[in-house]
């Protein structure tokens, strides 16, 4: 089984994520959407309520899961079983971070290989931080994510 894991923190899962996850499935015979925890962040929605809305995203797509995790993301790749790592990039900016911890998660996991995938050009200007900005401030983001986010609670 070619087992790979579509680390981030989905603050919130955007269309761009789910391009990433849909390309991921001709590639893979199983994609965990794993959700972890950055300590350097606070959240905008729950953790529990995005694993929620991702599940009822992919309901009819059994070979994607959801699931939340702690600690480094090599180590869950192997308590899980998965040797890739999926990642999306939209820019030359993404490359070069993506690219370092790539080689840190290589290090940790030396069976752990990342694939990234190139954003698709009409997502590339998509992210969960200007999301983020846009729904706080009351406006519409549903062309932006593949669920309606909740309003937002200050």
């Amino acid at each position: 089984m070619r087992i790979a894991l579509f680390p981030g923190s989905f603050d919130p899962f955007t269309n761009g994520h789910l391009d990433v996850v849909r390309r991921g499935a001709d590639l893979f015979d199983e994609i965990i959407i794993a959700i972890g925890n950055n300590s350097s962040k606070t959240r905008y929605l729950p953790v529990e309520q995005m694993i929620a809305m991702i599940e009822e995203v992919f309901r009819e797509e059994p070979r994607v899961s959801v699931r939340a995790y702690k600690g480094l993301t090599a180590d869950f790749a192997r308590e899980v079983g998965a040797r890739y790592l999926l990642r999306g990039l939209r820019n030359t900016t993404d490359f070069e971070y993506e690219n370092t911890i790539a080689q840190a998660n290589r290090h940790v996991n030396p069976e752990l290989e990342t694939v990234f995938l190139i954003t698709s050009p009409a997502l590339a200007a998509i992210s969960s931080t200007i999301i983020r900005e846009i729904h706080r401030f009351g406006g519409n983001v549903n062309s932006f994510v593949p669920f309606e986010l909740p309003p937002f609670q200050s």
